[in-house]
């Protein structure tokens, strides 16, 4: 079945001298007695040896480690030690021109009048001198490599990121999305054939899981991410090999890498829009019942169902006799305990075999369970496999070359899908270390249930729990969305609302740190508040950088005076680094355009910092000075 295709038994991982150990005992095979004393005796030995060692290790007393210097986001000359006084000339005209509503709003027509007055040449020249040369990391993967490397020797790491884009008209991007994306199905397995009209055995799709043409084009009112269109399958094998070279280029550049990636390039969004729907609707089910035992209004990871109760209810609905259902649960050991949570509810799906069983939802309406699909076709059965299987190649990739996957985060009715798959590859990649990254976007409403839920679940199963916490890309597309299509708004109402969300997730996490030790986060913001807010949390825990659990990470280009006074004062801090040729990114650098336009109380402070710095190296005399 889909949520669990990743889920491949983990292969025996040998200790150091284990192997030595297991070749010993086949040779003894055909040894003599005493052969295989004596090995046997070697091997206690060496296992007494190894015991001794490690305990040794871990009685030597380790001085600790000297306090974090907490980084001062006033000294511009921290801030800007990096850069010559030409990038900082660069970044004040950048900036400047970001700011003229007029240029931003027709930056399309602006460009391709420039493309034809000046020529291709003088084009690419004059963007890499300007914002190409601010945003823009370099055009291939060595290309890229001394900026990587300069910024290492400030202590400033990067998530590496192919920013090339389509270039889609709006009409172009609507059809793909109806035709190829979410409604180019065979006539057994379209949307429309699977519930969309009204008939006879039919199951209804909510609303918010159905393709819709005003919001076929989801770059519309996306500034900060960057969105891909289902083509055919060999396209979305491209892309693949796309992250496998960002991936490749991350450990080949540094040696605490990322890479990040986008689940809906890499296979139709069709799958990701229909499990959504299945697990959105299995977790409303149990809320559902959770309001029958009066536990309505709980955190998530707080309610916990009587089982006996539950058992009862279930029968009642008629989704089996009595005997059957408890069968059900005892088989699964699921409610030992005497109640069911969340995760054990969750645990239900994971159980079942087949893809297509997957999709079978409760009606709560009618109390009955049925199928939200009735048959994958074989075609369609395929692309789901081979879209697991290119996220599995990927996972595979970045735990031999030793660099973490961020999986971004995407529209509400993709995101639980992702969320769901990523979390297959953390069950399975992230057994000895973080390696696999999921995004929490914290202006939605159940961003806390998302994450505390994950965590815990990290905790049952012992491995490693990783987090991005961003404020969100797409809070407009959303908020229009769901007003004009009829559901429930997921996006918090305010930003204060937002920023209350992001320090309550992000607490909890930093808590589990501080407990477990065996989770990480990315505090991916360009809010100096937020910024200082988790310094301070770390101090109050007593969480050192050096322990390397808690990132910072802001994009290449912008909130320089955040990322390498971080850098310089020992703490985890990444840049986003965006890298491709030049007429390729012109999406993207529309996007930072845009972004910087709506960004102006932080560009005004960068801005002041900027001049601050200019002015003091004029004043000095090192206006003209290398950079050091």
């Amino acid at each position: 079945m889909a949520g669990c295709a990743l889920r491949q038994p983990l292969p025996l991982l040998l200790l150091p001298g284990r192997s030595l150990i297991c070749c010993a005992r086949l040779r003894s095979t055909a040894a003599a007695p005493k052969q295989k004393e004596e090995a046997a005796a070697a091997a206690k030995a060496e296992a007494r040896a190894r015991g001794q060692a490690q305990r040794r290790l871990r009685d030597v007393p380790r001085p600790p480690p000297a306090p974090a210097r907490m980084p001062d986001f006033s000294n511009s000359r921290e801030a800007y030690r990096s850069k010559t006084s030409a990038q900082l000339l660069r970044s004040l005209l950048v900036f400047r021109l970001c700011s003229y509503d007029v240029l931003v709003n027709r930056h399309k027509e602006l460009i391709n009048l420039s493309r034809a007055l000046l020529g291709r040449w003088l084009f690419r020249k004059l963007m890499k001198m300007t914002f190409y040369g601010q945003f823009v990391a370099g055009e291939d993967q060595e290309d890229i490599k001394p900026l990587i490397r300069r910024n290492r020797t400030f202590g400033v790491g990067s998530i590496l990121d192919y920013s090339v884009e389509d270039d889609l008209t709006q009409e172009e991007a609507e059809t793909k999305e109806m035709d190829n994306g979410l409604a180019g199905q065979s006539a057994r397995g379209s949307c429309e054939s699977l519930g969309l009209k009204d008939g006879e055995g039919e199951v209804q799709r909510e609303k918010k899981f159905q393709p819709h043409r005003q919001f076929g084009d989801r770059r519309e009112s996306v500034i900060s991410a960057r969105t891909y269109f289902y083509a055919d399958e060999s396209k979305c094998d491209q892309h693949m090999e796309t992250f496998l070279k960002c991936i490749l280029a991350s450990g080949g550049s540094s040696e605490d890498g990322f890479a990040a990636i986008k689940l809906t390039a890499l296979g139709r969004p069709q799958f990701l829009l229909q499990f959504s729907e299945v697990l959105v609707k299995w977790r409303s089910f149990f809320r559902h019942l959770a309001a029958e035992q009066g536990l309505a209004g709980q955190d998530a990871v707080d309610t916990k169902l009587d089982l006996e109760h539950l058992q009862e209810t279930l029968a009642r609905l008629g989704i089996g006799t009595l005997d059957e259902i408890t069968h059900w649960f005892n088989g699964e050991k699921i409610g030992l305990s005497g109640t069911v949570d969340l995760l054990d509810w969750n645990s239900l799906i994971d159980n079942r075999t087949k893809v297509a069983k997957l999709f079978v939802v409760p009606n709560v309406q009618t109390g009955t369970v049925e199928p939200l699909l009735h048959q994958f076709t074989e075609q369609e059965e395929l692309q789901m496999k081979r879209m697991l299987q290119r996220i599995d190649v990927l996972a595979k990739r970045a735990l031999e070359m030793g660099v973490c996957l961020m999986v971004d985060a995407e529209q509400t009715y993709f995101q639980p899908a992702i969320s769901r798959l990523t979390l297959e590859m953390q069950r399975k990649f992230n057994t000895e270390k973080p390696v696999i990254f999921n995004t929490y976007q914290c202006y939605l409403k159940d961003a806390y249930d998302n994450v505390t839920v994950d965590v815990e679940l990290s905790r049952r199963e012992n491995w490693y729990f990783g987090a991005k916490l961003v404020r969100g890309a797409y809070m407009e597309q959303e908020r229009k969305r769901a007003k004009e299509v009829g559901y429930e708004d997921p996006i918090n109402e305010s930003y204060k609302a937002t920023n209350a969300m992001y320090h309550r997730c992000l607490d909890y996490i930093l808590d589990e740190i501080k407990v477990n030790r065996r989770a990480n986060v990315m505090v991916a913001s360009h809010n100096e508040s937020t910024v200082n807010y988790t310094l301070q949390r770390m101090h109050d825990l007593g969480l050192h950088p050096s322990a390397r659990k808690i990132y910072f990470g802001q994009l290449l280009g912008m909130s320089d005076q955040i990322t390498f006074p971080l850098g310089q004062a020992g703490y985890p801090v990444y840049k986003y680094v965006p890298y491709g040729p030049v007429e390729e990114v012109l999406p993207y650098l529309s996007r930072r355009a845009q972004e910087n336009k709506g960004m102006v109380a932080g560009t005004q402070r960068e801005r002041r910092l900027l001049w601050g710095e200019l002015k003091r190296r004029t004043t000095a005399g090192e206006l003209f000075k290398p950079v050091s």
